[in-house]
């Protein structure tokens, strides 16, 4: 049994116009590192003992044994191939606290990748993260671990439509949140993430701007600012998944809950939550007002991690898994990493008028 089939994949049609690399073209440039053993020795058990600890309170002991051999092999290969590993806040507990040696939401991954000294970069996320990673790394290799691991932010839009509605709203700023391709991000005006979207929204200083493609996130942003937002029908199909009656349920079941929603969330999911932010913002607040019993409506994974390192505070746990973040696991990580696989590819000419959507934002502070 190995480690991949504690987290099946699930299956994705979403397909990426940005192109990889099938002949590995970077992979001449590195040395050829013989595959580790992946079995539990007692050699394996001594160099990760100071890492169990931080996972314990969400990885039985009974399954350590199964992602110990990975998370020591890929720690290693990290060092030989001078790479980094950049890993979401919705990444598997043994992902995000044994191999990252970068984690956060969106905003954060993509200042680091701008900041990295490293050679290689893993993504430890879906497809438009690393695109942006090497948008902003444009002469480092950046591997991502799996290609289908996609975004249906992402696919809901492509580069067509913008143009489409540049000729609809002549003269209307287009704001692109980070959840979209390459393509995207090189024919708006400016990129956002969750956790700076209003103030970019503002930045602009116009009366009206388009917002896309969440169409939650848009609706949620109207409500705290008065520009006039325009948005586009595109949906997180973990986050709208959410119901404020399922959220009520919760309340009645857990007396005195603190309810902390994402803004990708619809609307009336947020209404009815005691606080709305960012993945980053959402973990800031548990951190700093330690609710005695929490929800996070998000992506479940989040919950975990959070949990690993936090006492005094129980945990309720809808589950609701984005299957393209479960489609990162340590084999695929140590795979990428060995055979510099999945090496992302974008077009220079592209390349250059996305950094400026991105860097505009980043840009902000």
């Amino acid at each position: 049994m190995g480690v991949q089939n504690l987290y099946p994949e699930a299956n994705s049609d979403t397909t990426f116009k940005a192109s990889l690399s099938p002949s590995f073209k970077s992979a001449s440039r590195f040395s050829v590192i013989a595959k580790p053993d992946l079995t539990w020795t007692a050699e394996v058990e001594a160099a990760t003992a100071h890492l169990y600890p931080k996972v314990s309170k969400v990885i039985p002991q009974f399954e350590w044994p199964l992602f110990a051999p990975y998370i020591k092999a890929i720690n290693e290969l990290k060092l030989q191939r001078n790479a980094v590993i950049l890993a979401h806040n919705y990444q598997t507990p043994e992902i995000f606290h044994c191999v990252a040696d970068y984690v956060g939401d969106s905003l954060q991954l993509a200042k680091l990748a701008a900041q990295s000294q490293a050679d290689v970069i893993v993504q430890g996320g879906v497809h438009f993260m690393a695109e942006t990673s090497k948008i902003l790394n444009p002469s480092k290799v950046v591997l991502t671990p799996d290609t289908k691991a996609g975004c249906s932010l992402a696919a809901s839009i492509t580069a067509s439509d913008i143009r489409y509605l540049r000729k609809k709203y002549p003269g209307v700023p287009i704001i692109a949140y980070v959840n979209t391709s390459a393509e995207v991000k090189a024919e708006v005006d400016i990129c956002c993430t969750s956790s700076n979207a209003v103030r970019v929204v503002e930045s602009l200083g116009v009366k009206r701007v388009i917002l896309l493609p969440d169409r939650h996130l848009a609706d949620n942003v109207a409500a705290s600012t008065d520009v006039e937002i325009i948005p586009w029908n595109g949906a997180c199909e973990v986050h709208e998944r959410f119901t404020a009656e399922e959220i009520m349920n919760y309340r009645l079941d857990h007396p005195g809950l603190t309810v902390i929603a994402h803004p990708e969330c619809p609307k009336e999911v947020v209404m009815v939550s005691d606080f709305s932010g960012s993945t980053a913002a959402m973990i800031d607040y548990v951190k700093k007002q330690k609710p005695k019993s929490v929800l996070l409506v998000t992506e479940c994974s989040m919950a975990d991690n959070v949990a690993a390192e936090t006492t005094g505070t129980e945990f309720v746990r809808p589950c609701n898994l984005c299957p393209h973040m479960k489609r990162i696991t340590l084999p695929k990580i140590l795979d990428s990493l060995l055979y510099i696989r999945e090496e992302i590819i974008i077009d220079p000419i592209i390349a250059e008028k996305a950094k400026k959507s991105v860097q505009r934002m980043i840009n902000l502070g």
